[in-house]
Parts: structure tokens; C-alpha cells; sequence
């Protein structure tokens, strides 16, 4: 036997003994059955489906209004002779904000006031000569046409002072319109005039703009759908607005102030106004806002909404109990905030997955947690 074949005969020797002993348990008797593995179990997060009164909620897009807004307008042709405020400042009513020339309404006045004291003086003559003609008629001295003249020249003078009183009066508000000022609390917009400039009522453009910030309405459209219950809430004075500015988890809530009278045919919407304090002006009017309207409150079970799982039969939940996963089918009326809202399927209390729903199917042994706080 050659060296060459020699080394072909060892390793073949070595394979036989090799595959021998890996295949040992095949005629050993004692190692005829293997043992089973175990029982896989998965690590889950739970949480407790919890009843309790949920508030029925309307989401929509609304619009910040300015209760009021005023364009302030000359009454009188003259000219500004003082701008008492700045640029976009809040400010209180009876605040002055514009000052107009008055010297010739001054002047008109005057001459007024002195023709009113001078028929004033006439009327004292006139009253005078009647008396005297009064006195004389009694004793024949002088004729009744005398006293008559006299009576009507007393009377006319009456009327006079009449007229001239209420010219004095028309000028004394003439001159309160040189002095402008704010007619209720708000914000002011920006100065379209300077001092100097020349005012008239036919302008089109306003001195400056005022709009009351506190309270500002929110307008904004629902589904006829809820129009039911919205009127019942708002006969109870339970209708609450919430307004919350886009961005930001900044928000303002407040009430119906109103519904409008008509449903859009079109769209089968109907326009809400809710009114809010916004006393920290977090509305701006002409923002657009989200908003929230609580029509009612209704007892039901509520999950988070990471716990619904759906399929093609339906949504449905794993549930929790002895150790073990159960497919539980539910109905989801509407979600809210990450929760969904149960209409069926569970009564409360229950522990359901919200991860780890993956490795699940009904039975599957599971390992449950808490969830975190927060999650």
C-alpha cells in the first residue's frame, strides 16, 4: 500500500467515526426521545380600559372676530395738531388719541355767545315796553294795537334766543369732535396721519383703527348632525368653546354665543360663534384657530388609541387575563387626543396590550408591564 493511499484510508475512517458518534442517540436505546422545548413567552405593556364620562367633541377651523372694531374718522374739516398714542398700543376708553384744530370753531363761539347775549338784551327791552303797555291800557293811554305789537316783538325775541342757543349748542359739538377719543378698551392699529396733515369727513381712509381684543368672538362651522344636542347644551349652559392657536399649545376656552339661523344647504354646516374672555390676548382677530366644541358628556370606555388593532373583520384589542393574550373585537365610536372612545366590546377595568401586539395571537403566553407614565 502506497503512503498516498494510506492518508485516503484514515480520513475515511475518521468521517465514519464522526458521523458515528453525532448520530449516536439514533441506536443508543436511552435516547430515543427528545425533549420538548418550552413554551415561548412575550414581554407586553398593558394598560386598564377605563369607564368614565367622556365629553362628545366637534372639531373644527375657526376665525378670531373683534367683538368691536371702529374706523376713526374726522366729523369736521381741519387739522391734526396732536397724536396722543403709539403705534399698535392697547388703550382704555375716554383715552384722547387725536387732537384737531379748534380755532375757528373757538371763534364761531364767540360770536355765537355775543349774539345770544345781545337778543337776550333785546328781550329784556321788549319784555319792558310790554309790561309799560300792560299798565297803560289799564288806564286808557294807549291803544290795544300798541300792546299787541309789543307782545309780538317779545315772543319773537324769545324764538330767537331759541335759535341762537341751539347754534351755540351745535358748535359746542363741533368742538368736541377736535378731540377724538377712544370709544371702548382695545388695541389701536397704526396712525394714518401725522400732525399736520389736513382731515375732512369724505375721506375714505381712517385716522387709525380700533379693535377690542377682550372678549373676541371665534367663529367657526359643525355638522348639522350635532345641532340637537349643541341647542340642548346651550339651553343648559353647558356648551363649551375651545380655541387653541395653531403652533402652539397655547388655548383660550369660552361658550356659545350664538348659532346662526340657517344650515348651509350646500355643505350641511352651520356657522357657531363662541365667545372668549381672552383676557391674556392670546387670539388675535383674523387668526385661525383650531377649535373644540363639548356638545354633551356620555358614560363610556376609553383605551389608548395604540391598543386598537385592526383586520379585515374589524378593530380589535388584546386582553389580558391569566397569562395569556385573547383577541377581543370592539367598536370604535371616535378617537380623541390619542384615546379611542369604545362604543362595545369591553366594560371597563380590563388589561389591554399597547405593544408588542406583533408577536401576539389569541392564547399566546404574555409577560405584561405597566405602562409608563406619560407614554
Amino acid at each position: 500500500m502506497t503512503k498516498r493511499n494510506l492518508i485516503v484510508l484514515v480520513i475515511l475512517l475518521g468521517a465514519v467515526g464522526v458521523a458515528g458518534y453525532q448520530t449516536r442517540d439514533s441506536w443508543r436505546g436511552d435516547s430515543a426521545v427528545t425533549k420538548a422545548a418550552p413554551p415561548r413567552v412575550v414581554s407586553v405593556e398593558v394598560v386598564r380600559a377605563e369607564r368614565k364620562q367622556v365629553p362628545v367633541e366637534v372639531s373644527s377651523i375657526g376665525a378670531v372676530t373683534p367683538i368691536s372694531s371702529v374706523a376713526l374718522k374726522s366729523r369736521i374739516e381741519t387739522t391734526i395738531v396732536g397724536v396722543h398714542f403709539e403705534d399698535g398700543a392697547r388703550v382704555k376708553e375716554g383715552d384722547l388719541l387725536f387732537t384737531l384744530d379748534a380755532r375757528q370753531i373757538d371763534a364761531q363761539i364767540e360770536q355765537a355767545e355775543g349774539t345770544l347775549a345781545r337778543d337776550r338784551a333785546q328781550l329784556v327791552g321788549a319784555q319792558r315796553d310790554l309790561n309799560r303797555f300792560s299798565d297803560l291800557i289799564g288806564k286808557g293811554a294807549t291803544t290795544q294795537v300798541n300792546l299787541d305789537n309789543a307782545k309780538t316783538q317779545a315772543d319773537i325775541l324769545i324764538g330767537t334766543i331759541k335759535a341762537d342757543q341751539a347754534a351755540l349748542d351745535n358748535l359746542k359739538v363741533q368742538k368736541s369732535y377736535t378731540l377724538i377719543r377712544a370709544p371702548f378698551a382695545g388695541r389701536i392699529s397704526a396712525a394714518n396721519v401725522k400732525i399736520g396733515n389736513f382731515v375732512r369727513p369724505a375721506d375714505t381712509a381712517a385716522l387709525a383703527t380700533i379693535n377690542q381684543m377682550a372678549p373676541v368672538y371665534v367663529a367657526f362651522a359643525v355638522p348639522q348632525a350635532v345641532l340637537n344636542d349643541l341647542r340642548d347644551a346651550m339651553v343648559a349652559g353647558s356648551s363649551r368653546v375651545t380655541a387653541i392657536v395653531p403652533g402652539s399649545d397655547a388655548s383660550e376656552s369660552g361658550k356659545v354665543a350664538m348659532v346662526d339661523n340657517t344650515v348651509d344647504a350646500t355643505t350641511g354646516m352651520v356657522i357657531v360663534r363662541g365667545i372668549m374672555d381672552n383676557t391674556r390676548e392670546l387670539l388675535w382677530p383674523g387668526t385661525l384657530v383650531n377649535t373644540r366644541l363639548v356638545v354633551r358628556t356620555e358614560d363610556a370606555v376609553v383605551v389608548p388609541s395604540a391598543a386598537v388593532q385592526r383586520s379585515q373583520t374589524g378593530d380589535f384589542v388584546f386582553v389580558v387575563a391569566d397569562g395569556k393574550a385573547k383577541v377581543q373585537p370592539v367598536t370604535v365610536s371616535r378617537t380623541s387626543e390619542g384615546s379611542s372612545v369604545l362604543s362595545a366590546g369591553l366594560k371597563g377595568d380590563e388589561s389591554v396590550v399597547t405593544e408588542g401586539q406583533l408577536l401576539l395571537s389569541n392564547g399566546t403566553l404574555v409577560n405584561p408591564r405597566e405602562r409608563k407614565a406619560g407614554a
